[in-house]
């Protein structure tokens, strides 16, 4: 009998979508999930059922714990109709040892889509590479592309479209920065980075042509004209170990009322939390008039249901309110 590849079979899509960095999506896919979170949020607000992903599944697969990475999407597909399966490795065969290509297999064989978060990138792009559903990135070392997206779309909520804008990261080059990145290029803002020596940014993954970042090694200059102003932890899970000499070093980069005025007056603050007061940014500010950090929590919720929308059906054209 003759061999059937994988490839052959009807219901292995080489061509499957998955959501691992932000350019992974066009400019034109992001706009439409970006109007679709809009409408769903509506939705949410007003109390209106929708459940477009009913009897589908979503498998997440934790290695790193999380609070608003698990309850934004768990809550998520409940509230598209769908059912949310909660995976830890610890409390899995990944934990024990199994390969991350046969877990891929398997696990796709008996979901919908899959939401992983993790450390190295290079596993959930070996997972997905062996997955027959859609694969979204919750997290990994090298990016955070749902959270950046839920911080687009909050900027949009409150000041319109960020093409054109400037942002200013303060902090160190961490996946949040890289995906910051990748989004400044599809998305048309100039983003200002200033981080500690020791800290920077890899300059060989910003391309040679890249026009839209430039360096600060000042954070307040970073700030200068910014409508928006974002930064992050010191110490991201997995370094807490270094974490007295990162206190050292970071000496000067927490955002305070003197960084923020020196950005625009209608300037933004944003965190992807959790927040240390006192560190990275000062109570002042997070808990100040120009802090949307609990809109940019909330919307985690609204973007993701938008993005397991799109890779689970496609395109929506009938529901456009």
């Amino acid at each position: 009998m003759e061999a059937v590849s994988a490839s052959r079979l009807p219901f292995f899509d080489m061509n499957i979508k998955h959501f691992l960095q932000m350019s992974d999506f066009t400019l034109d896919e992001f706009n439409y999930c970006l109007e679709r979170a809009r409408i769903i949020k509506r939705k949410f607000k007003e109390y209106e059922t929708y459940h477009p992903l009913l009897d589908r599944t979503l498998v997440m697969v934790f290695e790193k714990n999380s609070t608003r990475t698990r309850l934004s999407f768990e809550a998520g597909m409940q509230q598209l109709g769908g059912a949310a399966i909660y995976l830890n490795t610890r409390d899995s065969q990944l934990g024990r040892g199994e390969p991350v290509e046969d877990a891929g297999q398997v696990i796709s064989r008996m979901c919908d889509v899959i939401m992983i978060r993790t450390f190295g990138q290079e596993i959930i792009e070996r997972f997905a590479a062996h997955s027959r559903v859609p694969v979204i990135n919750g997290l990994t070392n090298e990016h955070h592309p749902c959270q950046v997206l839920a911080d687009i779309f909050t900027f949009i909520e409150h000041r319109g479209s960020i093409a054109g804008k400037s942002v200013a990261w303060i902090g160190d080059a961490n996946n949040m920065l890289y995906s910051w990145l990748q989004a400044a290029q599809i998305f048309g803002f100039h983003l200002n980075i200033s981080s500690p020596k020791g800290y920077e940014i890899d300059l060989s993954r910003i391309p040679p042509s890249t026009t839209n970042c430039t360096l600060f090694e000042d954070p307040e200059d970073a700030c200068e004209g910014a409508s928006l102003v974002t930064t992050d932890v010191w110490t991201s899970m997995g370094y807490e170990a270094e974490n007295q000499i990162r206190l050292a070093a970071f000496e000067g980069w927490m955002v305070d009322a003197k960084k923020m005025a020196r950005a625009r007056p209608d300037a933004l603050f944003m965190h992807c939390l959790p927040a240390h007061r006192g560190e990275e940014v000062t109570a002042e500010v997070i808990d100040g008039p120009q802090s949307v950090v609990w809109d940019e929590a909330e919307n985690r919720l609204h973007v993701q249901k938008a993005l397991l929308e799109y890779l689970v059906i496609g395109r929506v054209t009938s529901d456009t309110k």
